[in-house]
């Protein structure tokens, strides 16, 4: 059986649109053992999905280099004569380790100069893969081949007894239909919808017998506060009170999810959850969630039309914010209600 070593990315979201490249590995190889060398808070999502036989934790931080390290782990790795590696990250460290790990065969994007480290190189043509899944799905394929289309639907793994633990633990009620409102990004502020407009749409979401929670990391707890606060207390705050095994549960719960752009929108999207994804600096051309392709209906994007958007920027270069401010919570209502699973109460 062949095995594979998949150097995963460091960003939750991106992880989840490599998924499609998983598929792809096993529909075309059949019985195949993938490995991913991925960052710890990456491992929960890779632990998963279904394509994956075991997560190894990379130690290393972000822009962290250790080169002895790296040779070390390698080393390591070369015990368990692995047939390929796919290496997603574009950058030269990444490329280390199955080169440390003599892999045979290591395939992957030029990105920063990698010939040597890399035997077999694909070069990024944008327009022709414009999605960052499809880039991922690429490195199934030999270089220049073309990709099969549609790319394989992706979805996450959910346990009901870790579900019902979860809402246990934080006391949750789950009588009333659930409205998860993911309302950080990590990127930067420029992705973040305002936290008056995820209250006011807390009150409406509410008032229609919702439970709304409100889904993030730690550093997202005083954003959460504002909106709890601002919504009337209507929300309940658990950013920062799960890890993300835990958000991962709490998402599989929501018969509606409103996201921006983030990495929690790419869960939602893989569990199938009816979701309202919400675009200012970033593009819905580059990063959409893969469900509004599988699954049409079940998920809308809302982005308004300015010209400075996309800027990809971590804050707003021009100061006024447009592509969210002007993003109303009544235009993210009426997304929700054109879902195929509508809103409870109309």
């Amino acid at each position: 059986m062949p095995r594979i070593l998949i150097v995963a990315p460091s960003w939750i979201g991106d992880t989840l649109l490599a998924q499609p490249l998983l598929r792809r590995l096993h529909d075309k190889l059949g019985r195949v053992s993938i490995d991913a060398l991925a960052p710890p808070w990456c491992g929960p999502l890779l632990a998963r999905m279904p394509e994956i036989s075991e997560v190894i934790a990379s130690p290393f931080a972000q822009g962290e280099l250790k080169l002895r390290a790296r040779w070390k782990l390698g080393r390591e790795l070369a015990q368990r004569r692995y047939d390929q590696a796919l290496v997603l990250p574009n950058s030269f460290k990444s490329a280390l380790i199955p080169f440390f790990a003599d892999i045979p065969l290591r395939a992957g994007y030029v990105g920063e100069s990698r010939y040597g480290l890399l035997n077999l190189v694909h070069k990024l043509d944008k327009g022709k893969l414009p999605l960052m899944a499809e880039r991922y799905a690429q490195l199934a394929e030999k270089p220049g081949a073309e990709l099969p289309r549609p790319l394989p639907a992706v979805r996450l793994e959910v346990d009901p007894v870790n579900t019902a633990r979860t809402t246990s633990r934080l006391d949750l009620d789950r009588s009333r239909p659930v409205a998860a409102f993911c309302p950080g990004a990590e990127y930067g502020p420029a992705k973040r919808w305002p936290a008056r407009h995820f209250a006011a749409l807390s009150r409406v979401l509410a008032k229609r017998g919702y439970a709304v929670w409100l889904i993030g990391s730690g550093k997202d707890a005083e954003l959460g506060e504002d909106i709890r606060a601002q919504s009337g207390n209507v929300c309940e705050n658990l950013c920062g009170k799960t890890d993300l095994a835990a958000a991962i549960d709490l998402i599989a719960c929501a018969k509606l999810v409103v996201s921006n752009d983030s990495g929690l929108m790419h869960v939602a999207a893989a569990l199938g959850r009816p979701l309202v994804a919400l675009y200012g600096s970033s593009s819905p051309e580059h990063t959409p969630p893969l469900s509004i392709s599988s699954q049409p209906g079940l998920a809308r994007i809302v982005k308004i039309e300015i010209e400075c958007s996309p800027c990809f920027a971590r804050e707003c270069p021009l100061g006024h914010f447009r592509c969210m401010n002007e993003l109303l919570p009544a235009r993210v209502l009426a997304e929700i209600d054109a879902i195929s699973e509508p809103a409870v109460g109309g």
